[in-house]
């Protein structure tokens, strides 16, 4: 098995969802969930099925994010995996949403970093092992970068 680590593209003032799936339905599940949990979200959904057709699925309302999404699942080239990139809405307002849809299997991320995802490739076929997310920790957090990070976290509107 050959294991290689795959760029994923995350648009500027973008975030990213990647996470594993099994079925078709997916795609209208998804789309669904984040027009009534954030009306005013901008995503783009992918979703690579893994058997019949083996096509990428596609729906959204922001033909960038679409086609940023469909890009991504071209790169990786795995079945069952979907990719969703959101704008105007942060993973926060919408992940416990989509853990709980019935078809989803699990969540490899959600974050505006630069990711890769670590793919293992047997023969043509490729599955998701895990991903890199952002960058290893620099040091620890000290009483300034608390104060910081809830000063963040108010000025968001995450807290009070």
């Amino acid at each position: 098995m050959e294991i290689k680590a795959v760029p994923l593209k995350v648009l500027e003032n973008s975030n990213i969802i990647l996470g594993q799936t099994h079925f078709i339905k997916t795609i209208e599940d998804l789309y669904e969930i984040i027009k009534t949990t954030v009306p005013q979200a901008k995503f783009g959904i992918a979703f690579s099925e893994a058997s019949g057709p083996c096509l990428i699925r596609w729906d959204g309302n922001d033909k960038e994010l679409i086609d940023t999404a469909i890009e991504n699942l071209k790169n990786l080239s795995c079945g069952h995996i979907f990719c969703i990139l959101i704008k105007d809405c942060y993973p926060i307002n919408i992940l416990n949403a989509i853990k709980n849809c019935q078809e989803v299997c699990s969540i490899f991320c959600a974050t505006a970093n630069i990711v890769k995802a670590i793919v293992g490739i047997e023969g043509k076929d490729g599955g998701i092992l895990g991903v890199i997310d952002g960058e290893g920790p620099k040091g620890v957090e000290g009483e300034e970068e608390q104060k910081k990070r809830k000063e963040f976290l108010r000025n968001i509107g995450y807290k009070r």
